[in-house]
């Protein structure tokens, strides 16, 4: 969550003036409390083995289903962060998500590590299978999540790697920043390959395009990459964040074969038109030859690729009016 600290501004009569920081913040809460929230709910699908499944559930959140383990990531069922309203439903409900083995975090921003949405996952999956999930989070983490009931709370640094069964959890550089608060800059933050199944899916956390998108693609090789198309403006922002251009030249440094676009359309969060980054993002990738490797998926409607041995990954879902891909 990418929100410019805000500021007032002394002049020399004594009167104080509105900042650009707080002056950008009002003007994204004035158009999110005018704005309806929108989308609708779905129930997520089984995968069947050995099939990968893959449910959006809006802005970086996704539950992932292969190699008999059932993950979600950066889950966010908010309402509200603080003053911050959710503009899509999330595309599932939270009670009815599967039971939960694990949860991966790529950072402590609240739009990820949301502890509200964090403990009812826990309360839900131990109330139906008697056992709570572990949880997976970057370096200097762990004290946030302590308290919420999580069998256990594994911390990784770049490019360690956690086993699960058959599923091998990497986590990987990102060019972002981890403080939960203002000064506690210790925090570890990037993202995750998940590989196993013959399947290898990369979940990039929040990041701008930096270089070691190359590196991840030599090292781990993923197929599937989800990757942020949002919060790019203004122009600063792309510091750390990526827009449909910079995602776009990280997927083609990553090597991989289908490209999954997060980070848009669930919370205002910077500048840029709301409805914006998904059609930039297939516009690019027309201009570039390479829009029938974009999936954009709909929130709560699972998409199952089959295990991916020297071919393309297939997707097995029907387009729906909402993917642009398809038009």
């Amino acid at each position: 969550m990418n929100v410019s600290r805000p500021s007032l501004r002394s002049t020399s009569s004594g009167i104080l003036r509105i900042g650009p920081g707080l002056r950008r913040l009002l003007g994204n809460l004035r158009n999110s409390l005018l704005r309806p929230r929108i989308g609708e709910s779905h129930r997520p699908l089984r995968a069947a083995s050995p099939d990968l499944g893959l449910t959006f559930i809006g802005h970086a959140g996704f539950l992932l289903e292969l190699g008999g383990q059932r993950l979600l990531i950066d889950p966010n069922f908010a309402n509200w962060l603080v003053i911050v309203k959710r503009l899509r439903e999330p595309g599932i409900e939270l009670p009815d998500l599967p039971p939960i083995d694990w949860v991966l975090i790529t950072h402590a921003h609240m739009d990820h590590l949301n502890r509200p949405s964090l403990r009812r996952i826990v309360g839900e999956t131990q109330s139906r299978s008697g056992s709570a999930p572990g949880i997976i989070l970057p370096r200097n983490t762990g004290d946030l999540v302590k308290d919420l009931g999580f069998r256990e709370a594994v911390e990784l640094d770049w490019w360690e790697t956690h086993q699960i069964g058959e599923l091998a959890i990497t986590h990987t550089p990102a060019r972002h920043w981890g403080a939960r608060m203002l000064h506690d800059t210790q925090r570890g933050f990037g993202g995750y390959v998940i590989q196993g199944g013959g399947h290898s899916l990369y979940h990039s956390g929040d990041t701008a395009y930096f270089d070691g998108f190359k590196e991840i693609g030599k090292r781990l090789a993923p197929h599937i990459a989800l990757l942020p198309i949002g919060a790019y403006s203004p122009e600063s922002f792309r510091n750390v964040h990526a827009s449909p251009e910079d995602a776009l030249r990280g997927f083609q440094d990553l090597g991989a074969d289908i490209m999954v676009p997060m980070h848009y359309g669930t919370f205002r969060l910077s500048e840029e038109p709301f409805e914006e980054p998904v059609p930039r993002l297939v516009s690019s990738a027309r201009q570039l030859g390479i829009a029938d490797r974009i999936r954009v998926l709909e929130e709560g409607k699972t998409a199952f690729f089959r295990p991916m041995v020297g071919e393309v990954p297939r997707v097995q879902y029907s387009p729906s009016s909402l993917d642009p891909c398809f038009q």
